[in-house]
């Protein structure tokens, strides 16, 4: 009886707890909805119009130069950080030896907790000159790129770990008795039995580079315009959120919060777009 009370305390438990999340999350996205609506309830079109600026004092919003900035940062980020994350996690599970897994592991762990402003600060003083000596300006989309890999990698590379630790011992000892090579093990056995859990690591990365907000503000160069090449300068949005909010009042701020709204829904669409992908496989 004690035991049936227990469990019916801790499925309680859980279940409010879990509500509760949901009612902050939900609280957040309302409130940034209710800030936004002067601005929504203007002219929303004028926030995604190509054709338009971002002078927002002077009635022109266009978002699009700091959502694609946002867009190709992260998913120039992910296009780097995922096959050189799980790289680094097969690595240390299947072919690293010990004494060089555990001190690498503790340099992953070191790098997931630096401050992002650590980060931001290496990246203006060593890497956007690095890349200004051989097409100026240095601050770049490219530099955000570089700087959001190297933040995202430790995330990448400790959850794919952990997702081929729960991998069962007896997949790999079947693929062994049956005389597979070990690339074909990780290739055939480990990463689809893994899917799951790499998927979540991706995930995970997707939302961290995309809010992602001081380093990237340090090394774009945080210019309103849509990027040629990989060498001009972007500005993101969470960037733009970050230098305007301080002295931000009427429109221009409620435009911001609309800027929010829509880091907010991009979130969401990539990390939808990643879900039904794997459930389209399934």
């Amino acid at each position: 009886m004690s035991r049936f009370n227990a469990d019916q305390g801790l499925q309680f438990f859980s279940l409010a707890l879990t509500l509760v999340t949901a009612s902050l999350i939900g609280l957040v996205v309302v409130f940034v909805f209710i800030e936004s609506l002067p601005v929504i309830n203007a002219d929303v079109a004028g926030f995604f119009d190509t054709s338009q600026a971002w002078f927002p004092l002077e009635g022109q919003r266009g978002l699009m130069p700091m959502v694609a900035g946002s867009l190709l940062c992260t998913l120039g980020a992910i296009a780097l950080a995922l096959p050189l994350g799980m790289a680094s996690a097969l690595f240390s599970q299947y072919y690293g030896h010990s004494s060089l897994v555990r001190p690498y592991r503790w340099l992953l762990g070191l790098l997931a907790g630096i401050p992002s402003v650590v980060y931001g600060f290496w990246g203006l003083t060593v890497l956007v000159p690095l890349i200004g000596r051989y097409q100026p300006p240095g601050a770049s989309l490219l530099a955000g790129i570089l700087i959001l890999t190297l933040m995202i990698l430790p995330t990448v590379a400790l959850t794919a770990e952990a997702a081929f630790k729960a991998v069962p011992a007896s997949y790999l000892q079947g693929a062994h008795a049956l005389g597979m090579r070990k690339a074909a093990i990780a290739f055939k056995v480990l990463f689809p039995a893994a899917r799951q859990g790499l998927i979540a690591g991706t995930v995970l990365a997707i939302t961290r580079a995309l809010g992602e907000t001081m380093a990237v503000l340090m090394v774009t160069g945080n210019v309103v315009e849509m990027p040629g090449s990989v060498f001009d300068p972007v500005r993101t949005l969470t960037a733009n959120i970050a230098l305007e909010m301080a002295y931000a009042t009427g429109e221009h701020r409620a435009s911001l919060f609309f800027s929010g709204l829509v880091l907010t829904l991009l979130i969401v669409f990539m990390v939808s777009y990643v879900h039904r992908r794997e459930y389209a496989r399934q």
